[in-house]
């Protein structure tokens, strides 16, 4: 009876690759469908929201001037954006432009805090880059 045991371990490492490239492969699929799920969503969210934009400025020309129903759409536009930037700002932990204040004077502010280190009382028998003197050989 012949053994394989010479070619064990390159065929041991094909199987492993050829099962992490399918498996590679099956969540890449599956990725790629959820992307194109999310592009379609929000292609149809983008001309719903210019429909319900059409809408409006109709609406409001019955009752108005179509320029002023349309400032009047543009300033509702510009307004939920600037809510919306708000909101996002506001769910972040600190703005990048305010910075702590330092806790020590002299000390910039952001600069790392590095503990003070306890002063050593020089050995006596050693130098000062620690190697025996020569005199205790």
């Amino acid at each position: 009876m012949e053994t394989n045991l010479p070619h064990l371990p390159e065929q041991l490492s094909q199987v492993v690759r050829d099962a992490i490239r399918d498996e590679l492969r099956e969540q890449t699929k599956n990725q790629r469908h959820a992307a194109r799920m999310y592009a379609g969503a929000g292609a149809a969210g983008l001309y719903g929201g210019a429909a319900l934009t059409a809408f409006l400025l109709l609406v409001l020309g019955l009752a108005l001037p179509y320029w002023a129903a349309a400032l009047i759409v543009a300033v509702l536009l510009l307004g939920a954006a600037v809510l919306l930037s708000r909101s996002a700002r506001a769910g972040r932990s600190a703005p990048p432009d305010r910075v702590a204040p330092p806790m020590e004077p002299g000390v910039p502010p952001g600069a790392p805090v590095v503990p003070p280190v306890p002063p050593v009382a020089p050995d006596a028998a050693h130098s000062p880059l620690g190697a025996p003197r020569d005199g205790d050989r």
